[in-house]
């Protein structure tokens, strides 16, 4: 079911590209949204996880450009918003994002930015395509897991209803907390290299992923379609 409020022209959830690479299927659902005659590529904007960490996202969005001009669908100019950014000047670039991507990282400090700088207004009002990746994805949400100190949920941003752990693995050393936490709230799990995509239409998934639900984890692909 898609998400009513939703002003993005697609929202994208993914847990992790350990090859650095797009897997085609994702590629191909970026290209649908991304490329043609009446869609232009000016500017993609990237908010940081680890705001203070300035070398590291230089490299890390040139990188994650890469990934999208290998396919095909690179962006006249990118930049990234992180402690070095304004508020202004934070604002002005998501108002001109034809693409917004938040990184991954750490989840509490990327959050911390954007309410320092006052951006959830505008990645709420943005028609932008709006893509997470890790830590992103899971801001994205309704609600985030925080499973490293106060194994609680905070407020996420709300442009998905989904509430996201990235880098699924069975034996990970977070699961029994993502059980306890399920009591609460339903979680989707997410194994690197899978997609939830998102519109003013449907929800539609790539790759696997879980949900765990009153501590019990199922595989999405034994569940009717999201």
């Amino acid at each position: 079911m898609a998400f009513e409020k939703l002003n993005a022209k697609l929202l994208g959830l993914f847990s992790g590209f350990p090859t650095h690479h797009f897997t085609d299927e994702i590629a191909e659902v970026l290209r649908e949204h991304l490329s043609g005659n009446q869609i232009e590529r000016k500017c993609l904007v990237f908010i940081s996880a680890l705001p203070e960490e300035y070398a590291q996202n230089d490299d890390d969005s040139d990188g994650m450009h890469q990934m999208f001009a290998e396919r095909g669908m690179g962006f006249a100019e990118h930049h990234v918003i992180d402690r070095r950014t304004s508020a202004e000047d934070a604002v002005k670039l998501l108002r001109q994002a034809d693409c917004i991507w938040l990184m991954g990282g750490e989840v509490t400090w990327q959050m911390k930015l954007i309410q320092d700088l006052n951006l959830a207004p505008e990645l709420k009002a943005s028609n932008a395509v709006i893509l997470g990746v890790s830590a992103g994805s899971m801001n994205l949400g309704r609600y985030v897991a925080e499973i490293w100190e106060s194994k609680s949920f905070y407020d996420g941003l709300g442009l998905s209803d989904t509430i996201i752990k990235a880098h699924y693995s069975k034996d990970e050393w977070f699961m029994p907390i993502l059980k306890e936490l399920s009591m609460i709230h339903p979680l989707i799990a997410m194994e690197d290299e899978s997609a939830i995509f998102i519109n003013r239409d449907k929800t539609w998934k790539l790759g696997n992923m879980y949900q765990i639900s009153k501590g019990e984890i199922t595989s999405l692909s034994q569940l009717p379609k999201l």
